[in-house]
């Protein structure tokens, strides 16, 4: 717990980690769901630049440069009109705000101590399963960072020991851990129960598991080289918080918290 601290901003909650102290960043509860990331930018950090897109539960990753130019190509004359479609921003120059929502799905909040470029990503079921988060610290690589130099921070997110998804799910999303095929569900199980800290639980109903996406998130990146101690787990769960945090699959609402960094 100590990793995690709440703040506030007119006696609002957020939480912060302290992974990425060096940086201006919150993981905002349901309370700020009225503020856009433009308004909550000046909570953090009021010059900075700000920079969101359109989540559709997929694996591309922008920077900045590339939001701008999609918006310029599409005509684009404020920011309200059509945001490009990706689920990650990577910064390509300081102060630069990155937001991601979400509402069981994790958000990953990354940042570089050594060039001061962050990344915020949107990483569901679909998105673990496409790697999405390693695929945001392959962008970070190519602008020059180092895995040992990166801090990254896993949000509020639903947790594995309430989130019933089929087999067949958890298949997908566990074969980017182990060796097996996603088509052989039942080994793919089998090879993800063995692991330590297994990120499959069972479930009373036939034909669905629990799956701990956050788990497969840390794995994932323990196995790009990583070390634990470079990773922080929020120990929230949006499923089981009503009081902080929208849950999709608690109320089917579609509402969700936002959360950002800013680059140095």
């Amino acid at each position: 717990m100590h990793t995690w601290h709440w703040r506030t901003w007119n006696d609002l909650p957020y939480l912060t980690c302290r992974l990425l102290e060096p940086w201006k960043h919150g993981f905002f509860t349901q309370h700020f769901w009225s503020q856009p990331p433009t308004r909550l930018t000046e909570i953090l950090h009021p010059t900075a630049q700000v920079y969101r897109v359109k989540q559709v539960h997929g694996d591309t990753v922008l920077v900045p440069s590339e939001v701008e130019a999609m918006a310029a190509s599409a005509g684009n004359l404020s920011p309200t009109d059509e945001l490009p479609p990706a689920d990650g921003l990577v910064t390509d120059q300081a102060g630069q705000a990155v937001w991601v929502c979400s509402a069981d799905c994790t958000p990953a909040l990354i940042g570089d101590v050594v060039t001061g470029h962050v990344a915020a990503v949107h990483a569901g079921w679909r998105g673990t399963a496409m790697k999405i988060v390693p695929g945001a610290i392959a962008r970070l690589q190519s602008q020059g960072s180092q895995l040992q130099d990166l801090r990254i921070a896993l949000g509020p997110a639903i947790a594995g020991e309430v989130y019933q998804v089929s087999k067949q799910v958890a298949a997908q999303v566990g074969a980017t851990v182990v060796s097996t095929s996603p088509d052989d569900v039942d080994e793919t199980l089998v090879a993800l129960r063995q692991l330590s800290d297994p990120p499959v639980l069972d479930d009373p109903e036939p034909g669905r598991v629990r799956l701990d996406v956050r788990r497969i998130n840390v794995l994932q990146l323990e196995q790009l080289g990583v070390d634990a101690e470079q990773i922080a787990i929020a120990p929230f769960c949006t499923y089981q918080n009503p009081d902080n945090f929208f849950s999709y699959r608690r109320n089917h609402q579609k509402k969700a918290q936002w959360s950002g960094i800013v680059s140095k």
